[in-house]
């Protein structure tokens, strides 16, 4: 059998570094990747300013919401896709455009609904004949080709349409026809669902949402915040973001968090972690009892990296177990999931892992 073609498609469109956390290892000794700065501290150093600038950028037009914003940034950094949980009007839509604009990459949107189908998303080959009469088919790119794609209420698009982003997720290329046609790079699926509406709506399967680094769950914002937004959104109408970063400096920063090390005593917490949220290894009675079934290995590969790429955006040359703590409830909630006992029970998935976090000391 022979393999498909491989073809290439047209892109479109100040803190200092905190030296003073357990590096694990002396990060001027990895040597760099070809086109890397040879010294990753001064490199550290120059992003970190930049992606302040950017926090600060997407601030005026994103009221509040701080948590948020940095779990989402954390999962661009790292290469990864979120997916956005939240009640109507809390801003998911807003704050996909801005991270777009403010980042400088080539976006679309994709409003999922019951009726659309897997050629909308990735495109499809039509007939075409040219000025001689001559006919073939040519592959028409979907919106799928961009560099940051909103996958709209996913949750409305049938199970089958939902799996057409399965392949672009995981290996940033899509196969049509027999043909495989590599993605733009950066390449990165924002998806939103409305945890309050499920009539007429599917279930993403566990395959899909292991596709997400990051569940990431909005809630109305705090009192202030809402009163910023109030005046901001029903006054004159304020200038948009403004781009900060390019393509390629996203690029250049998703391999500086790959380059961060790791402390031991981090990498034996994020293993710990992720084992103790299987039913089949965990060590403790009750949680084996309420679990139908627990992350897999992606979960602790999308941790250790999360955990780089937040320890960088808060100045820091390597992960400690505060960021393990902080980033455990958006990369193992979509991760797990109850027994019907537990859930009988009042047993939330949240308290399962506050206590996981708990037992790391």
């Amino acid at each position: 059998m022979t393999s498909p073609d491989h073809r290439e498609l047209p892109q479109e469109h100040g803190h200092a570094i905190d030296r003073t956390q357990d590096r694990g290892g002396d990060l001027a000794a990895i040597p760099p990747l070809p086109g890397q700065d040879a010294d990753p501290v001064a490199a550290a150093d120059r992003l970190t300013g930049r992606l302040a600038d950017v926090r600060q950028e997407i601030g005026q037009v994103i009221f509040g919401q701080r948590q948020v914003v940095e779990e989402v940034l954390v999962a661009l950094l790292s290469g990864g896709h979120a997916l956005l949980v939240g009640a109507p009007g809390l801003g998911k839509t807003l704050l996909v455009e801005t991270l777009g604009t403010v980042l400088g990459l080539g976006a679309r949107r994709v409003q999922f609904t019951p009726d659309l189908m897997p050629a909308d998303i990735t495109g499809s080959e039509i007939l075409d004949e040219d000025g001689s009469g001559r006919r073939a088919f040519r592959f028409v790119a979907g919106p799928v080709f961009c560099q940051l794609l909103m996958a709209d209420e996913i949750n409305r698009a049938s199970p089958r349409t939902q799996s057409a982003l399965l392949q672009a997720m995981q290996e940033h290329r899509v196969a049509v026809a027999g043909t495989d046609y590599a993605l733009p790079s950066p390449f990165h699926v924002l998806a939103t669902q409305n945890p309050i509406e499920q009539e007429g709506t599917y279930p993403l399967p566990e395959a899909q949402l292991d596709r997400f680094m990051l569940q990431v769950d909005l809630t109305y914002p705090e009192a202030e915040a809402e009163r910023a937004m109030l005046l901001a959104t029903t006054g004159v109408p304020r200038a948009g973001a403004r781009p900060v970063l390019a393509p390629g400096e996203l690029l250049d920063a998703q391999a500086l968090v790959r380059r961060l090390p790791v402390g031991e005593h981090v990498l034996e917490a994020i293993l710990r972690l992720v084992r103790g949220a299987r039913p089949e290894s965990a060590t403790d009675e009750r949680l084996r009892r309420a679990l139908a079934w627990g992350p897999g290995p992606r979960a602790a590969e999308a941790l250790m990296l999360a955990c780089r790429a937040r320890a960088l955006l808060d100045g820091r040359l390597s992960p400690s177990l505060e960021d393990v703590a902080a980033l455990a409830h958006p990369v193992l909630r979509h991760r797990m999931a109850l027994g019907f006992a537990a859930r009988a029970e009042g047993i939330t998935l949240g308290s399962l892992i506050d206590g996981l976090v708990q037992r790391l000391g």
